[in-house]
């Protein structure tokens, strides 16, 4: 261990970081072996061979207390204790899981299944993936379900297994095609017996229909329950959406009593630990060029389109969101003084884009401001420029992943607005990012909005689509809405946040 990260090692450990040192003890290496579901004798081979140490979580937490005094809620602590339990009795391995998803019921019984799932399936990027599995693990913990991931092979050498002694991938000889198929049949024999579909498919994604959109009534729950198997398609951070729910919103109130902008600050950081070899790619490069700096600057860029918006006028408004606000950089003449010696402050600034023209026009602005101080007093840095997002790719998740990491341990973030790669970094981290504001593409003359950014009004990430069952106007006191914890997302027009309090 790096002698950085052994003197960060010496911070106390909340009562969060205990429930995940109790976890680590036995994680199963997501990178060997997905379960085949049968159940049985399995688990004790895999259990027995693959069990490691996953050096993320026992390292993450102690390093995470010194940029973050969150503490989850008693009783959020409870339920997950809670549902580790339940997922321990229902995961692929055991009998509970394969009464369920048994293509013939033996008995009449087995319609009243003691284990009900939601199975996350991946769509779109891994920001938007990481902020769907978050929301569905929130759903699960207020519905008592159990959550399975089907990983492709992009992801699979992402995180450890999350929950204790257990795992959460979907076995990779079970198909869907069989609780289909039992559908069909049932739909055939049914007569006069109310009928209660033993799959559904969720569709929340930022193309969902109105019909998708009935998830969010609370009157929609209720038969939800009854559903054994749901499979879900989301891109989208939706637990916003179940606050205004009012089914759920006592839960969350307990859950979330006094801090609603740690929804996803807590459940990321509980689900996502780093593979030991993300891990090694984090702390290589933390280590090497993070670690020594006095303050570290994370810089999330963006760029949907630079046809619409030229590389010059984000760099622009970069520059002028960095000068403009004293409080996110220390320029290069500060120095402070200690017993007749002099001492400059060093900032390193991470630089996160898939383009490396921003990095290298920062490096050299900050280069001729440090000659000019006669000291490196910024340093500007990068892991990586891929030019492009590549779907599907393991080796570009691997990345992205770093990058999501390295800048939730920055003391500072700027992002890019609409940005959910740069929503799970600033969540991950706990602070509120300063969001650089959209350009105007329709400007002709290509100037840079006055502010370059703007502080955020949330840690939390913004649900960009969502459906319009619940009044979000302080002025409405309507029954079932508005929320005084949901406000409009400072970045997008139409998006839902969750606050501690509006402005």
């Amino acid at each position: 261990m790096t002698a950085s990260l052994l003197l960060i090692i010496a911070y106390s450990i909340s009562p969060y970081s205990l429930l995940l040192q109790r976890r680590s003890s036995s994680s199963i290496n997501p990178t060997i072996q997905q379960p085949v579901a049968g159940g049985g004798g399995e688990e004790e081979e895999v259990l027995s061979s693959e069990q490691y140490s996953c050096v993320s979580r026992q390292q993450l937490h102690i390093i995470r207390s010194s940029y973050s005094s969150s503490k989850p809620s008693p009783f959020l602590l409870s339920r997950l204790k809670e549902y580790e339990q339940r997922h321990k009795r229902c995961d692929p391995f055991s009998e509970s899981f394969n009464r369920s998803s048994r293509e013939q019921p033996e008995e009449k019984e087995d319609v009243e299944l003691d284990c009900r799932y939601i199975v996350w399936t991946p769509v779109n990027g891994l920001g938007n993936r990481m902020l769907s599995i978050s929301s569905s693990f929130l759903y699960a913990l207020l519905t008592n379900r159990v959550l399975l991931v089907d990983f492709g092979p992009d992801m699979v050498d992402l995180f450890c297994e999350p929950f204790h002694n257990s795992t959460w991938f979907l076995p990779r000889d079970f198909t869907f095609k069989k609780l289909l198929r039992r559908e069909e049949e049932e739909e055939e024999q049914k007569k006069e017996m109310p009928y209660v579909a033993s799959l559904l498919q969720l569709f929340l994604s930022y193309d969902n229909d109105d019909y998708d959109k009935l998830f969010f009534k609370s009157e929609t729950q209720p038969l939800l329950e009854k559903v054994p198997w749901l499979v879900l398609r989301s891109d989208q951070y939706f637990a916003p959406y179940l606050f205004l729910m009012p089914c759920f919103r006592a839960e969350l109130d307990r859950m979330f009593p006094d801090d609603k902008e740690t929804v996803f600050h807590h459940l990321g950081r509980y689900l996502f630990s780093p593979s030991n070899q993300v891990w090694g790619h984090i702390t290589g490069f933390y280590d090497a060029y993070l670690a020594k700096a006095d303050r570290r600057i994370g810089l999330q860029i963006r760029v949907f389109s630079l046809d619409k918006t030229p590389a010059s006028l984000i760099l622009s408004q970069v520059i002028n969101c960095i000068q403009e606000e004293s409080r996110i950089i220390i320029l290069p003449n500060a120095t402070t003084t200690s017993r007749n010696r002099t001492t400059t402050t060093t900032t390193a600034i991470l630089v996160a884009s898939l383009f490396g023209q921003f990095y290298t026009e920062l490096n050299k602005m900050y280069k001729e401001w440090n000659e000019k101080a006669g000291a490196t007093v910024v340093g500007v840095y990068r892991t990586n420029h891929e030019e492009i997002q590549v779907l599907g790719s393991s080796s570009h998740n691997m990345k992205a992943l770093v990058d999501i990491y390295l800048l939730s341990m920055c003391d500072v973030l700027v992002t890019s607005p609409r940005s959910t790669f740069g929503y799970v970094a600033h969540g991950l981290a706990g602070l509120t990012p300063w969001i650089l504001q959209s350009q105007d593409i329709e400007d002709e003359e290509q100037r840079v909005k006055e502010p370059a950014c703007r502080r955020g009004v949330s840690k939390e990430p913004c649900l960009q689509f969502h459906a319009n069952y619940y009044d979000t106007n302080p002025d409405h006191r309507e029954p079932g809405g508005p929320v005084p914890v949901i406000m409009d997302c400072e970045d997008f027009q139409y998006g839902l946040k969750l606050v501690n309090r509006r402005v």
